[in-house]
């Protein structure tokens, strides 16, 4: 009994994996389940085994990249050696890589499945709460709500920016990066 529950752990782990690998190639028109199971290495059917289609299966990668973002950021908060600042610049540029090199699963990420829309949200409630206790850390608890969506949204707006090629440093004078630097001298500064 219990090598078969690893056995369809193990399954499900390689069709979530397949699926992250055609989403970052070829965006979400590339994943099918016939395409991840033969990523996967799979039977045709055992998608279908896990889930109950493709929205589904995207589902679950963003919701499993949010939990490993939840993760990321629990570890970097732990990190006493780095001041409040660092670990909060460090978050917000943890959430621009994930733009920079995964952008179709981070359009995912912000975008509620239509069967279960509060799945996606809960997922990203725990990482949220990571980031404002790292704000909090900054700014105090008080201010960190505001101040943590405020952060947030100028992270989103500079990876928009960046992915339709409008944040040009010629014209701006900064990168991407130098605006996350910006933004957590702001907090920190408030």
């Amino acid at each position: 009994m219990i090598a078969r529950i690893e056995s369809a752990a193990a399954t499900r782990r390689a069709l979530l994996e397949a699926t992250a690998e055609l989403l970052d190639e070829g965006g979400v028109d590339a994943v099918t389940l016939r395409a991840v199971g033969a990523r996967a290495g799979v039977s045709r059917g055992a998608p279908y085994g896990h889930f109950a289609d493709k929205e589904e299966l995207l589902a679950a990668v963003a919701i499993e990249r949010w939990n490993r973002l939840a993760d990321d950021l629990a570890q970097l908060r732990a990190r006493e050696e780095l001041s409040a600042r660092s670990r909060l610049e460090s978050a917000l540029a943890a959430m621009l890589t994930i733009a920079r090199r995964q952008p179709h699963l981070h359009a995912l990420m912000f975008t509620p499945p239509q069967r279960d829309p509060e799945s996606l949200a809960r997922a990203a409630v725990a990482s949220q709460d990571e980031f404002l206790a790292i704000v909090a850390a900054v700014v105090g608890d008080s201010r960190a709500r505001g101040m943590g969506a405020l952060l947030l949204s100028g992270t989103l707006g500079v990876a928009g920016m960046e992915r339709a090629g409008q944040l040009d440093t010629e014209k701006w004078g900064v990168s991407g990066d130098d605006l996350v630097g910006m933004l957590a001298d702001l907090a920190e500064a408030s």
